[in-house]
């Protein structure tokens, strides 16, 4: 499989770290851009002129740290980011998703592991600068890793369009990242399916759940995406909290 279209940009203050992280993304036949700390990965970002498809960003580093670049990025890009960290606490980890992180992974981590979460990611966002060949290589084989529909989906006042990819409240453009996207029109093809966590990331993300702090992964992505769908937790329209099973879509009246 041809990956040579794909940028990843490794920020991570280690020398020793960062070279074993580029030969291993290396090796697995991403192209990289090294970046020895926070304020040296946001400059190569910018320079770069939206041509990276990934960041894989280390949380303690000199100058600006790896959740304040997660931040900033944020704010102009949907790029996919993961968080490395060597901080091990759930609360820790879910900071780096409300900042907007993608996935995140604890050190140390095996190579194998990373190289699973950036084709888990790549696959589910192909690269703007990949040629078809590249795309369609990058392509879920599995039934269960390909959208669930290709037809616009009316629920209520939530318009979902799988085809551009944007999602509505009334006239009002939802502005989802990928996964906020996938996530809910995941369970908007299914009103009145359970879903439970280890299904959504699984779906979502490609892995089963390790820890309870991979389940938090979803708890957040929900929790954005309840935001962002103005949907109350008391009293919800779309997504109810089923107390020890997961979360489902409301079959609309």
């Amino acid at each position: 499989m041809s990956k040579s279209s794909f940028l990843i940009l490794i920020a991570e203050d280690d020398s020793r770290t960062r070279q074993a992280l580029i030969n291993s993304v290396s090796a697995a036949g991403y192209k990289v851009i090294p970046a020895v700390d926070g304020q040296a990965a946001l400059e190569r970002f910018n320079a770069a002129a939206g041509t990276i498809d990934l960041i894989i960003l280390d949380v303690l580093m000199p100058r600006m740290d790896g959740l304040q670049v997660c931040q900033i990025i944020r704010e102009t890009s949907d790029v996919p980011i993961i968080i490395a960290t060597v901080l091990g606490s759930s609360a820790d980890r879910v900071t780096g998703l409300e900042m907007g992180a993608n996935d995140y992974i604890v050190k140390p981590f095996s190579t194998k592991e990373l190289i699973a979460r950036i084709r888990s990611i790549l696959r589910r966002v192909p690269s703007p600068n990949a040629s078809s060949a590249d795309r369609d290589e990058n392509e879920p084989s599995s039934s269960t890793c390909q959208s669930p529909g290709s037809q616009i989906i009316k629920i209520g006042q939530l318009t979902i369009d799988p085809v551009t990819r944007k999602a509505y409240r009334g006239s009002h453009q939802l502005r989802l990242t990928e996964i906020e996207f996938r996530l809910i029109e995941l369970l908007a093809n299914r009103p009145g399916h359970i879903f439970s966590r280890g299904e959504i990331l699984q779906d979502l993300w490609g892995y089963d759940a390790s820890s309870a702090a991979d389940t938090k992964t979803v708890d957040v992505h929900i929790s954005r995406l309840r935001i962002k769908l103005d949907d109350h937790t008391k009293d919800p329209e779309f997504i109810v909290t089923i107390r020890g099973r997961g979360y489902m879509f409301l079959v609309q009246k």
